[in-house]
């Protein structure tokens, strides 16, 4: 195998099993991740020594945080953060939503960090990403004229008395106007479905008869 330049090897896609062997061939730690992997590979072709590009550390040697553990602060590299279901949970708590799902940009910014090994990147900083990305989410979203809205408000109300399982709460309009609230702060479709008495059961339980 033939040395490549770094330019050359960023534009080219490689499996796996190329990359052990270009780590191999050159007397690079062998693993790890792909992502690791290509981090070895890009650190040896920018010109960084090869006795200086150290084994990424495993994770698996660190305990998983637990929901408490978690703070802003938290490193998201050698701290045992996941994204397993006790960190869901904490941004579930944050966001003040009763579910939470990552987001692509999120996991991006976490395979980046553990790929360079970097210590600075803290769970606040998965806060400012789904944010920005929730941002751009928003702005995609066509401009709502006040008519439509109303329009939008009428249909889901009337879906929302037609359902038979909204008649276990009281005070149904309420809890009609807490659904509406959520689906019209969401990039999905204004409309009324049964899911959502599941999807935001904590929310109004209380009205429950």
């Amino acid at each position: 195998m033939t040395t490549i330049d770094l330019a050359t090897f960023k534009a080219t896609y490689y499996y796996k099993q190329d990359l052990v062997a270009m780590c191999r061939q050159w007397g690079l730690p062998t693993n790890g991740t792909k992502a690791q992997l290509n981090q070895y590979v890009s650190q040896f072709l920018s010109g960084i020594p090869v006795d200086r590009i150290k084994p990424a550390k495993r994770l698996s040697k660190v305990p998983a945080l637990t929901v408490g553990d978690i703070t802003l602060n938290t490193r998201i590299v050698d701290s045992g953060f996941r994204f397993n279901t006790a960190a869901r949970q904490f941004f579930a708590n944050y966001f003040e939503v009763p579910h939470f799902s990552f987001t692509k940009a999120m996991a991006a910014l976490r395979r980046q960090a553990v790929a360079e090994h970097n210590l600075e990147v803290t769970v606040k900083d998965l806060i400012m990403t789904y944010k920005k990305g929730q941002t751009q989410a928003a702005d995609l979203q066509p401009q709502v004229e006040p008519e439509e809205a109303t329009y939008q408000w009428n249909n889901f109300v009337r879906a929302f008395f037609k359902d038979p399982a909204t008649r276990q709460y009281c005070e149904r309009l309420k809890v009609a106007a807490i659904l509406w609230q959520q689906v019209k702060h969401s990039p999905q479709a204004k409309l009324y479905m049964p899911q959502l008495l599941k999807d935001y059961q904590t929310l109004i339980a209380k009205f429950r008869r």
